[in-house]
């Protein structure tokens, strides 16, 4: 058995491999570009370029890719051999040029308007503050993407932006502090990511699963999560071993995968890793997510991301624990003993509130997609209205704030279980709300609203430039203040008096919270139509720009982008369901019908009086429901086709929104009533019984 410190890290080009094989001005040197921002010389950077070459090749590496996160959503890679011809063979080599710069072909790519279909070029840029890797003998090498003219087409690029912006207003609010040594603060992020694992045999033999990643019809199984008896249960062999190559391969690439468990429902999985920057926290998570579903075959399952890939039970989310954390080690948004006496705490904490309150309509478009509209507002998943948890304690201390009456504190309790030989402990001063979308867990806001599917980079985007913003505010002011110590009280007590509306502590699923955040004022914006056109309001788009984060060309180009692929996303879901209701679904109910027809046909025709009345109450409701199937089926194909034919964004998906989905719901309805009554050996595909259950 291998022993996991040896290996840890071993196809990374960490601090590590850069100690053993850089000199130790080149390793200075990039450390001050990594650490301080500082410019990277064209020399180290092909000293850089020799080592890695050379460390990669003792690996068995071959090629090597610049590694990159278009707005696809996905990772992309253009592989290049490190071959180079010497006059009688071929030399392995690779030089800083092709380090610091690549040049893929940028015209197939998503971009918004960003350029001209015929304008073909885009270039990668190295990004250092993350490590390269070595995956399947290729080292890739995490890079910016940018076109021709400079605009960043990937999420990368805003997200250093963001990191940059929130680093320099938060280190000019603690030198007004006094704590002068910190030179930058670091947005630090663990998300956890959950999934589901299905057999591999039943998932191909479902063309929805296969096209979409999601199941579009599906009557509910006898036993769904009802038991609770998934959570945190045992572990079933093939998913241990899975899960066990899982973590190896995580561990080898330098991910920090410290939990993982069965979720709430049948075979819906969890895994979380420990804290690291958000940029390197962002690649981690795109590249596990490449893992899961690489690995997952091998045990002969697939590994489904989607948010809702069964209605009826959990869908899957991406929880993204969110803290800032200075050079010098300290955790801005813990509380310590104290809260109250907590003076750096309490200012951060009152910039977060007023951030997420001000720009809660960033926070809901940045987690906005087609599949997490059907996960927000159901019963595992927070709603779609941002609100904030706090937590009795730190309720407290913001009521004797906003009062101006001292805050004594309350003792943590200790926890006795009637067991002497139970140990004893300290119970927490806050319990967790897991029905609220952003709630303080301690030490971290955790965030909850992102789809299992997507990038953490674009809710960090806007976590971390909304509160680079506040901060910036609270800066301006206590800078020019006269007597500091007031205009910094007075800048909480009037943060938590204006944005108070924003922190909810009570259940978030309650239908009465709902009627309650409208009378607050609060956004409800339900579906990816609703929430995308905010991007470009003016108080959103003046924030981000002067943030230095997107450009306007850069806003205008994710709103299109992102409504496009949901209008895409819906289509392709809508010509799905259409292909299997006239292929398999219907032929697989008439044939059905025409086995009961025949069967009273044969109870007639033995000329013996025999009860036909269980295929006659059959027959007449899956005639009906054949019907309706056939006449939903033909309402979505009209609405399908007039909204293909429209070439505004905005209208198509809010079209989507309105008439399409709506259609496709109905269809649906239909088809899974005609499931339930017929004959498992008619029905042309697995059921939930057969997908949830088939992970032995």
């Amino acid at each position: 058995m291998m022993n996991v410190p040896d290996y840890f890290g071993s196809l990374v080009f960490d601090d590590r491999a850069m100690k053993e094989h850089l000199s130790k001005d080149v390793y200075k040197s990039l450390k001050k570009t990594v650490d301080q921002g500082q410019q990277l010389d064209i020399g180290v950077a092909n000293a850089v370029a020799a080592a890695m070459r050379d460390w990669a090749v003792e690996k068995g590496a071959t090629h090597f890719t610049h590694w990159f996160q278009p707005l696809t959503g996905i990772t992309a890679e253009k592989h290049d051999g490190f071959i180079a011809p010497d006059g009688s063979g071929v030399i392995m080599d690779f030089s800083g040029k092709e380090l610091i710069k690549g040049e893929p072909d940028a015209s197939s790519f998503p971009s918004g308007g960003l350029r001209a279909t015929f304008e073909a070029r885009g270039y990668t840029a190295w990004d250092p503050t993350s490590y390269a890797f070595i995956k399947d003998k290729t080292l890739c090498i995490p890079t910016a993407f940018c076109s021709y003219s400079g605009e960043a087409l990937d999420k990368k690029t805003p997200l250093l932006r963001s990191m940059e912006a929130v680093s320099r207003e938060s280190v000019r609010i603690l030198k007004l502090m006094g704590i002068s040594e910190v030179k930058r603060v670091v947005p630090c992020v663990g998300p956890e990511q959950e999934y589901f694992l299905i057999d591999k045999e039943v998932f191909e033999k479902r063309p929805d699963l296969v096209f979409t990643g999601r199941t579009l019809f599906g009557a509910a199984a006898p036993k769904g999560q009802e038991l609770d008896d998934h959570y945190f249960g045992s572990i079933k062999p093939r998913v241990a071993e899975f899960m066990a190559e899982l973590n190896e391969e995580l561990w080898k690439h330098g991910v920090l995968a410290k939990t993982e468990h069965n979720e709430v429902a049948p075979a819906q999985h969890e895994l979380a890793p420990i804290y690291t920057t958000a940029n390197i926290a962002t690649d981690h998570n795109q590249l596990t997510m490449e893992l899961m579903k690489k690995i997952a075959p091998k045990h002969g399952m697939v590994c489904l991301l989607a948010e809702k890939p069964f209605a009826g039970v959990n869908g899957s989310g991406k929880h993204n624990n969110w803290s800032l954390s200075t050079d010098t080690g300290m955790n801005l948004l813990s509380p310590s003993e104290n809260p109250a006496d907590n003076e750096v705490f309490l200012l951060f904490l009152a910039a977060v509130i007023k951030a997420v309150d001000k720009y809660q309509d960033l926070l809901r478009l940045s987690v906005a997609t087609a599949g997490n509209d059907h996960r927000l507002g159901a019963n595992e998943a927070p709603p779609a209205i941002v609100s904030m948890f706090v937590g009795d304690e730190l309720e407290e201390v913001l009521k004797s704030i906003e009062s101006s009456k001292h805050y004594s504190g309350s003792a943590r309790k200790e926890m006795a279980l009637g067991v002497t030989t139970l140990p004893k402990f300290l119970r927490d001063n806050t319990d967790r709300n897991r029905t609220s979308p952003f709630a303080f867990t301690g030490n971290k806001f955790e965030f909850r609203m992102v789809g299992s599917s997507d990038s953490i980079a674009c809710a960090n985007i806007m976590i971390n430039s909304a509160v680079a913003s506040v901060l910036k505010e609270f800066a301006d002011k206590l800078e020019t203040a006269g007597d500091f110590d007031k205009s910094y009280h007075d800048i909480i007590k009037k943060t938590i008096k204006d944005h108070r509306r924003i922190i909810f502590n009570g259940n978030g699923y309650d239908e009465s919270w709902v009627k309650e955040a409208e009378k607050r004022g609060l956004s409800n914006l339900r579906t990816t139509a609703d929430a995308m056109p905010r991007l470009l309001d003016k108080k959103n788009a003046d924030m981000l720009k002067a943030m230095g984060v997107f450009s306007d060309a850069e806003l205008a180009s994710r709103c299109e982008i992102i409504l496009d692929n949901y209008c895409k996303t819906v289509s392709i879901e809508a010509h799905t369901m259409l292909y299997m209701v006239r292929k398999d679904i219907l032929p697989a109910v008439e044939k059905y019908m025409r086995r009961l027809a025949g069967c009273m046909a044969e109870k007639k025709g033995l000329g013996i009086k025999l009860s036909t009345k269980s295929e006659e109450a059959v027959l007449k409701k899956l005639s009906k429901l054949a019907d309706s199937i056939m006449d939903s089926a033909d309402a979505l194909e009209s609405v399908s086709v007039k909204n293909a034919g429209m070439s505004d964004v905005l209208k198509r998906s809010a079209d989507i929104r309105d008439k399409v989905i709506p259609a496709m719901e109905s269809l649906r309805e239909a088809v899974d009533g005609a499931e339930l009554i017929t004959a498992k050996e008619c029905w042309p595909y697995p059921d939930y019984g057969d997908l949830l259950y088939s992970v032995k």
